[in-house]
């Protein structure tokens, strides 16, 4: 049997994890990130790939670097067959990628050559995509640049969170193990290059990232909110205070960037660079999260009040 090993950490990975071993190709040894802290109560915490390993006990291992030259040599005297790896969160070195004798399997969510990098679920919100999907690559030294053994695309409906694509994609990830891991591993797929011209990135999102732009068009909002929901989360500066906006629609109503228009049980509607943006869900910090019109009893926001 093949001596398979897989990398990977957040939610997104549990999926492939599962459909190896729905398919019989149970990995030998499940990589993942370290234990970390997170939380109000910064305790620590298990990645959801190390929960799903110890329910299917399959031995774990955790470097603090993966491509650290004493984990490399341990690594090298396992005699790996394939590495699979899906949203491990480091970006592996040539003599890493070296080390398996098939090469090591990128399970990447976005339809390759766009959303090379980071973020692809976040960027494909944000470029307005009509399609995305999952695309089986094999690793090369270049930020998923290698060639595609196959991709398995779906249909946006404009209305996903990020944290609801990335369910939908890690469903399809398993579809797409389950459809053609096996043809990797017998070598009977065959790896096509990359169209370069068609590139696109996405860079790792920071937290600055997620403040909202007034100036911008309302459209544009609209989507960051659903981009960032829940990771890091789009805000807004109000009275010195971060405010969490975790669901908002788009209006045509025109008013200046910035100005709370109304703020009522219907909406906090606030003018932007096109249009306005009518905020229904919003958090403030250390709170849970509440609807608008609660946020509106709670808070005053007088209708000629500007955000910064």
């Amino acid at each position: 049997m093949a001596n398979i090993i897989f990398a990977g950490t957040p939610e997104f990975s549990v999926h492939s994890l599962m459909a190896l071993t729905e398919i019989g190709s149970h990995p030998s040894l499940v990589i993942t990130q370290p234990d970390r802290r997170a939380g109000r109560g910064k305790k620590i915490k298990k990645s959801p790939v190390k929960i799903a390993a110890e329910k299917l006990q399959i031995p774990i291992s955790q470097p603090a670097s993966i491509n650290e030259s004493e984990y490399l040599e341990y690594l090298k005297q396992i005699d790996i067959e394939i590495i699979v790896v899906a949203a491990y969160g480091m970006i592996f070195s040539e003599e890493l990628l070296a080390i398996p004798k098939l090469g090591c399997v990128n399970i990447h969510a976005s339809l390759l050559p766009s959303w090379r990098g980071a973020s692809p679920v976040q960027a494909t919100i944000l470029n307005g995509d009509e399609e995305t999907g999952i695309t089986l690559m094999k690793m090369t030294k270049g930020l998923d640049s290698g060639p595609i053994y196959s991709q398995h695309k779906m249909k946006l409906t404009q209305t996903e969170s990020g944290d609801v694509l990335m369910e939908r994609l890690g469903n399809l990830s398993a579809k797409a193990v389950r459809n053609d891991f096996k043809k990797i591993l017998k070598q009977n797929l065959k790896a096509e290059s990359q169209k370069n011209s068609e590139v696109s990135y996405s860079s790792k999102i920071e937290k600055k990232d997620a403040e909202l732009d007034w100036s911008k068009p309302a459209e544009i909002l609209a989507r960051e909110v659903r981009a960032f929901n829940s990771n890091p989360g789009a805000y807004f500066i109000y009275k010195n205070e971060p405010i969490k906006c975790w669901k908002a629609i788009p209006n045509d109503k025109d008013s200046s960037p910035g100005k709370v228009i109304s703020s009522d049980r219907n909406g906090i509607e606030i003018g932007c660079g096109s249009g306005s943006l009518v905020i229904l869900e919003l958090q403030r910090p250390g709170k849970r999260k509440i609807t608008a019109g609660e946020f509106a009893a709670q808070v005053d926001m007088n209708n000629k009040e500007l955000l910064s």
